[in-house]
């Protein structure tokens, strides 16, 4: 029975995360996206970063031309790398420095010309929409 469980769970992963709906393209991800709803559904309980957190800190994603992403937070990068898009998926390989990085997905549920909503998994999973400046 667990065996059935996990099968069926990885089948749903699998369909979820293949399925492409060719809307995810480079030149609609380009750009400075702040973020406007942060939402952590794995939290226990579940939590949200408030909206005049998220006014004062004034987190974005921005998306280059030459394949970079960085993320800002608080006025000062978080995270940057570089990234590649494979269906629905964008891949961050993220510069930890020292030579060092590592690649992770964001899953993209939604995107349009101006507003991307973005999930990241795993037990500090968290769920962004973020609007285009």
């Amino acid at each position: 029975m667990a065996k059935n469980i996990i099968l069926l769970i990885n089948i749903t992963l699998l369909f979820l995360i293949s399925g492409c709906s060719g809307n995810l393209k480079p030149e609609k991800l380009r750009g400075k996206w702040k973020y406007v709803k942060v939402f952590n559904p794995e939290a226990f309980p579940p939590d949200s970063i408030s909206t005049m957190e998220l006014q004062e800190l004034k987190p974005y994603i921005e998306f280059t031309g030459d394949n970079k992403l960085q993320i800002i937070w608080g006025g000062k990068v978080l995270s940057k790398g570089t990234y590649r898009i494979e269906a629905d998926n964008i891949y961050f390989k993220e510069d930890l420095g020292n030579g060092q990085t590592r690649e992770f997905p964001f899953y993209v549920s939604s995107l349009s010309d101006k507003q991307i909503v973005f999930e990241t998994v795993g037990a500090d999973a968290s769920k962004v929409t973020a609007v285009k400046e």
